[in-house]
């Protein structure tokens, strides 16, 4: 009994085997067919290898053979809507498709409910960046369809036709289709596009870098809120410059809702103009473009001022015919601080104790700007060349920026040299002794503590 007993389990355990090593052979079998069929169809990443061949007259034709792709044809950042008919998707592509050949871009939408046949339109390019490019430039692609689309707010989808037109290889047109955004049912809030913006004042910032002094941080955002007030928001970028310390000094407004930190560390992966900043500032640009009544773009060893007797709203509606202005830069030294601050810099916020300023004449200096982000359709990172309406750059005395260049990424104490004059030369540059910035660092200080509380009091240099 026992033995016929063992005979069932040996069977039964031969028949279990002999199921699963059919289906192992089987998919091993299907998987050597699609193996040996995919060496026959051409790709942009593999050709099938040609070789040398002597002609009937002699002349040896030599084959050439490609591998690889030495750079994506797009890579997407983000899409929005610019209005009931109109999109703009930022991105990067190659540098050199686009330097020596004519890419070309297609949209499409293509609707969620009967009839599904697609609406098509012509991309309108749009390369920002002032051929700075390096293995890959910025790319906004801006599609406006002869009729609004999605309408009935029965969503649907966006999607791009990237086509490389024989650029890299005059044999094929490559063509890639990407689904670049989807909108479902009901979510579509036409209002956005008519109602008065959330915000009074928006910055866009750059992206963030290196290994940030989170005290110059700290001073930059608390001087900035108090400067624009509270209908005003700042878009920070991650490019691998908000370090724990950092973030700690920026949690406090984030918890107030000034601040949206983002994270876009995965850019580093794709080779372009200084952390591809020209890209985040064009997907700020679009992404919040209806959220914001003015959008300014500068750094963050950059102080906005308005003079006494002016306010920020008062300067920028003596401005309101423009679509965008410029600002003047005040360029201070990073190391120059007074004598009477002796045993005491540590305790000074950087704007509080470096109160020299270049006053070198007749030279050209860079500007920063601000504009009204729904005359753009694309931006730039000291102006906009693609917009709708004027600009001016006569705003001197109307506005400025004091601009303390390199203190962002010093750590060590910036006070190099302590002086008692309101003029001097210093390194073959003329200074002259500006204190505007220093005198108003107590009421900055009084502000952050209001507002946050003394949480962030024990922060050094």
């Amino acid at each position: 009994m026992a033995k016929e007993r063992e005979k069932k389990l040996f069977v039964g355990i031969l028949g279990n085997y002999a199921s699963e090593l059919k289906l192992l052979l089987t998919t091993l079998l299907l998987l050597c067919a699609v193996a040996t069929f995919l060496q026959f169809i051409p790709s942009r990443f593999t050709i099938s290898v040609e070789q040398d061949k002597i002609l009937e007259n002699g002349i040896i034709k030599r084959a050439f053979n490609p591998y690889g792709s030495a750079a994506y044809n797009f890579i997407t950042m983000g899409a929005y809507r610019g209005g009931l008919n109109t999109f703009a998707i930022i991105g990067l592509a190659s540098k050199p498709l686009h330097l020596y050949s004519k890419p070309t871009y297609e949209c499409q939408w293509l609707s969620s409910s009967p009839p599904h046949t697609p609406i098509t339109t012509v991309g309108y390019k749009i390369l920002p960046d002032w051929g700075y490019g390096r293995v890959y430039t910025v790319v906004i692609v801006n599609c406006t369809f002869s009729t609004p689309v999605n309408a009935g707010n029965t969503g649907g989808k966006l999607v791009l036709r990237a086509s490389t037109s024989g650029g890299g290889d005059t044999n094929f047109n490559i063509t890639d289709t990407i689904d670049v955004l989807n909108e479902s049912p009901n979510s579509l809030d036409l209002s956005v596009f008519t109602s008065p913006p959330k915000y009074d004042y928006f910055y866009c910032g750059s992206s963030l870098y290196g290994n940030l002094n989170p005290q110059r941080v700290r001073e930059w955002i608390a001087y900035h809120v108090k400067f624009f007030g509270p209908k005003s928001h700042f878009v920070i970028h991650d490019a691998g410059g908000v370090h724990e310390q950092v973030l700690e000094v920026l949690k406090p407004w984030m918890e107030l809702g000034y601040v949206t930190l983002q994270n876009i560390r995965d850019q580093e992966r794709f080779d372009g103009y200084y952390h591809n900043q020209f890209m985040v500032v064009n997907d700020c640009l679009h992404r919040y473009k209806f959220m914001a009544k003015w959008m300014f773009f500068f750094d963050v060893d950059e102080y906005i001022y308005v003079p006494p007797k002016s306010t920020i709203k008062s300067v920028l509606d003596s401005l309101s015919e423009y679509s965008q202005f410029t600002i003047e830069q005040m360029p201070m030294s990073s190391k120059i601080c007074l004598s009477s601050d002796y045993g005491k810099t540590y305790r000074k916020w950087g704007f509080e104790k470096l109160v020299y300023k270049d006053s070198k004449k007749g030279i050209r200096r860079d500007r920063k700007y601000a504009v009204q982000p729904r005359s753009l359709y694309a931006t730039g990172v000291h102006m906009s060349q693609n917009l709708a309406g004027k600009t001016t750059h006569k705003t001197e005395g109307k506005i400025m920026y004091y601009h303390y260049h390199g203190t962002i990424a010093e750590k060590r104490e910036s006070c190099k040299m302590l002086v008692n004059s309101t003029q001097l030369t210093y390194e073959k540059t003329p200074y002259v002794l500006d204190t505007t910035m220093r005198d108003i660092a107590g009421v900055i200080k009084k502000f952050e503590l209001k507002m946050i509380g003394s949480r962030l009091q024990k922060n050094r240099q």
